[in-house]
């Protein structure tokens, strides 16, 4: 977990590289510059503006649609990432047994250990490296998706349910759900995973970003705070229906082994 934390701080910090430490408020068109602008965030942002032409300018109607369509792209990434991690979990115990067997930190005793841990990982097929991949790709996505949405001027004149998307939403109703339902998908992950259960960091992050969600969502564009409930509901269905069946198949098959 720290390291998939370390990597995604590290690839946020290439990515604000690759843009160019551009300003987010700079709005996007053809002429912006960048390879970050060009091949990421344009495109992007004129496929929201093409699917809400397409529905009658309702460009909070596009963002729904173009949210649902980027994750259901990004799916089987995040299968892939849900099965790489659950066969980590898997051996944990083992891996547990080779660290307290060579608890000594000298280099002889430390080169046995990662001899023996690879040994592991390739005796049940794990490859410790396969669950950062899925993040890796869909990083530079869900930011260029992110950009998308706040540098279009053409959501910034135009309302959607009761709130304009280009202004926050005086009622704070888009805010508290962001905030409910980032809760909600963080403890569906955690339930039947024993090991983020009982890591304080997580537990605290449980807490701590739905507050963030919201706080941002209560000053952010309400277009902003739409795309992650949006977001939101479609992982906690991912949760519901594709994460736990996975889990248990898995466990499953662990059982008949």
């Amino acid at each position: 977990m720290k390291k998939k934390i370390l990597l995604i701080l590290v690839l946020t910090g290439l990515l604000t590289l690759l843009s160019g430490c551009m300003d987010i408020n700079e709005p996007i068109n053809a002429e912006s510059e960048g390879v970050w602008n060009q091949y990421f965030v344009y495109p992007l942002s004129m496929l929201i503006i093409y699917v809400a032409n397409f529905f009658n300018e309702s460009y909070g109607l596009a963002i729904i649609i173009v949210t649902i369509f980027i994750r259901l792209l990004l799916l089987p990434l995040n299968v892939k990432q849900l099965k790489s991690t659950k066969a980590m979990q898997d051996i944990q115990p083992e891996l547990q047994a080779l660290r307290e067997k060579y608890s000594s930190k000298d280099a002889k005793t430390q080169q046995k250990l990662q001899q023996e841990t690879m040994q592991l990982f390739q005796k049940h097929g794990v490859n410790p490296m396969a669950g950062c991949l899925p993040i890796l790709v869909q990083m530079p996505i869900l930011i260029a998706f992110y950009h998308a949405i706040y540098r279009t001027n053409e959501i910034k004149e135009h309302s959607f349910l009761w709130f304009e998307l280009g202004a926050p939403d005086p009622f704070f109703i888009l805010p508290l759900i962001a905030a409910a339902t980032t809760f909600l998908q963080q403890k569906l992950m955690m339930a039947g995973n024993t090991t983020a259960a009982q890591n304080p960091q997580m537990t605290m992050m449980l807490y701590l970003m739905p507050i963030m969600i919201g706080g941002f969502a209560m000053f952010f564009p309400a277009a902003l705070a739409l795309y992650w409930v949006v977001g939101n509901i479609f992982m906690i269905g991912q949760t519901i229906f594709i994460r736990r069946p996975v889990m248990n198949e898995q466990n499953a098959g662990g059982a008949k082994k």
